[in-house]
């Protein structure tokens, strides 16, 4: 599934040749991806200009100057094609300007479209349960240590819980716990101060990377100029199960469950 740095990598791709252009058509190739289209969609953005792009979470936003945003999600196979030579039967929302065609392609059809009013984005109910963005300035360990407060569950587990921390997915929460040196299974209740001070740089030094990388292309990801992103080729623990802890510290990486997820470790320097 794209996670938060492949929807940012997304939105800055489209951000290039659509913001400030005017949509010249828009089509609707099927009534539903995971969830019907908005009734009206196309009315609503035809001819409307493009005032800017966003994201929150894992969601791309694309706000436009009749006060009203589209939202996406890309679910687990979806992506945006800037200028495809031909549109295929996956290609489910078509946009055209004047000097580009885009194409929002999905074969598992676990995407989504929204249309919402913009002045309400913040109240929508998407988007009001989330917890701070991880690269904004909400994410802090005392804002963790609160939410943490008591808890016994695995501090991976809540680490994946919207409602606390906004878009992090499983590839980068493997992947700051590693840089923090936080055992995944710990309960989250018992982690330092200190240890959370480390997980909040750890957090958005690997989305940060990813980012200037173009993301993770694992599956069906990729740009939306048809680039791969290449941040799989410096993953520390995801995916390396049996390989040597990258720290050098004769420790070796493992793989296990929680919560029907896997989660990649290094059980000598996590703790």
């Amino acid at each position: 599934m794209p996670e938060l740095p492949e929807v940012e990598t997304t939105v800055r791709g489209l951000a290039a040749v659509l913001d400030g252009a005017r949509l010249e058509r828009v089509a609707v190739n099927r009534p539903d991806m995971r969830r019907p289209f908005p009734p009206g969609l196309v009315q609503a953005l035809t001819g409307a200009r493009v005032t800017g792009l966003g994201r929150r979470a894992k969601y791309g936003l694309i706000h436009t100057d009749r006060d009203t945003t589209l939202v996406f999600h890309l679910g687990m196979s979806g992506r945006w094609r800037i200028d495809p030579e031909t549109i295929d039967k996956h290609d489910h929302l078509v946009i055209e300007t004047a000097d580009h065609v885009l194409a929002l392609n999905d074969a598992r059809r676990f995407g989504s479209v929204d249309l919402v009013d913009t002045p309400a984005l913040a109240s929508w109910p998407a988007f009001a349960a989330l917890g701070p963005e991880p690269l904004g300035p909400g994410l802090t360990a005392a804002h963790l240590k609160a939410a943490f407060r008591e808890r016994r569950q695995a501090i991976k587990l809540l680490l994946l819980d919207q409602r606390i921390v906004a878009g992090l997915g499983n590839i980068y929460v493997c992947e700051a716990l590693w840089i923090a040196r936080v055992d995944p299974r710990k309960a989250a209740g018992r982690i330092s101060t200190q240890a959370l001070s480390r997980l909040v740089v750890g957090v958005r030094d690997v989305l940060q990377r990813s980012i200037a990388d173009g993301g993770s292309s694992l599956r069906d990801y990729a740009r939306p100029d048809g680039q791969l992103g290449y941040f799989a080729t410096r993953f520390a623990v995801y995916g390396r199960e049996g390989a040597a802890c990258l720290r050098d510290d004769g420790g070796t990486i493992r793989r296990m469950i929680q919560g029907g997820r896997s989660t990649w470790y290094c059980p000598k320097c996590q703790r």
